[in-house]
């Protein structure tokens, strides 16, 4: 009890009840409190069992701390410094996007049009957290993947993971694919593709707004990506786009112009169109 008479809580269900009545959402409150009581992200059934044992002044304090930063719109991954994808737990901080579930649709993609081929080369164009490229990596030891990215502070973060993982992959610093191999197997990207000036940028202010952001349409690296790729496909290579959820038919329209074929989408788990790709086939 504080001078003033306020009695902190002191169990896990009263400090989860205490954060709701803030606006936390209970799984979030959820993930924190195991965050500071330094158990695993998947143990929220212990704190069922023990709701109602007595915890540290301490636990409170630290608790309640990252709730206010929680509602003041930081991501739960920044605060707890970790978000699994795809089955692997990647560390993740400020200077790279929280990797997204829907993002794993790109990745199933990928291994699928990677079947069938022997130590396919795999490029993973801004990498950020090396989501994608680690995720390849392990369902696929036998794949030579680069991981690129133009931010160094990403970068970092990504040879971080890999060697914490031990999952090795080739790093490039580097503006898409300024300076990448030729007769790639499969380029993959989830690029920056939301509008400059959309209003759910409000929401992601806390992430890096380079990775989010590209142009007004929020297309032009898109664009890039479709327009030079080809230069680094083998005959046959798969390129793979993650998109927004309204983007289909424009990246299906460049894609389709540039001469890709088998141009497709596939959709997100609620359902969305969330990537699209094609396979170059140099000889018609």
């Amino acid at each position: 009890m504080n001078s003033r008479g306020f009695q902190a809580p002191d169990t896990p269900a009263q400090m989860l009840h205490a954060v709701a009545a803030l606006g936390v959402e209970r799984l979030d409150a959820q993930l924190l409190l195991l965050h500071v009581l330094g158990r695993n992200s998947g143990d929220r059934a212990w704190l069922l069992a023990h709701d109602a044992d007595p915890l540290d002044d301490a636990v409170w304090a630290r608790f309640s701390a990252l709730c206010a930063r929680r509602i003041a719109g930081e991501p739960v991954a920044y605060l707890v410094g970790e978000k699994e994808f795809h089955g692997l737990g990647l560390q993740v901080d400020a200077r790279v996007l929280v990797p997204r579930p829907d993002t794993e649709t790109l990745v199933e993609w990928a291994l699928q049009c990677l079947q069938g081929r022997t130590a396919p080369s795999v490029i993973d164009l801004g990498t950020g957290s090396g989501a994608i490229a680690l995720a390849i990596r392990h369902a696929r030891p036998d794949a030579k993947v680069t991981a690129v990215d133009r931010s160094a502070d990403a970068l970092a973060v990504a040879r971080a993971n890999a060697d914490r993982l031990g999952l090795s992959l080739e790093f490039a610093e580097a503006d898409w694919l300024e300076g990448a191999a030729c007769g790639l197997d499969l380029i993959v990207s989830n690029p920056p593709y939301v509008a400059a000036g959309d209003p759910h940028l409000a929401a992601l202010r806390h992430e890096p707004l380079g990775a989010l952001v590209s142009g007004l349409d929020g297309l032009d690296d898109i664009r890039r990506i479709v327009e030079t790729a080809p230069a680094h496909l083998c005959e046959g290579g798969w390129l793979l786009l993650e998109h927004g959820w309204d983007q289909g038919p424009a990246v299906r329209g460049l894609l389709t112009a540039r001469g890709f074929a088998e141009v497709q989408s596939r959709d997100d788990l609620a359902g969305i169109a969330r990537c699209s790709g094609g396979i170059w086939q140099a000889v018609k």
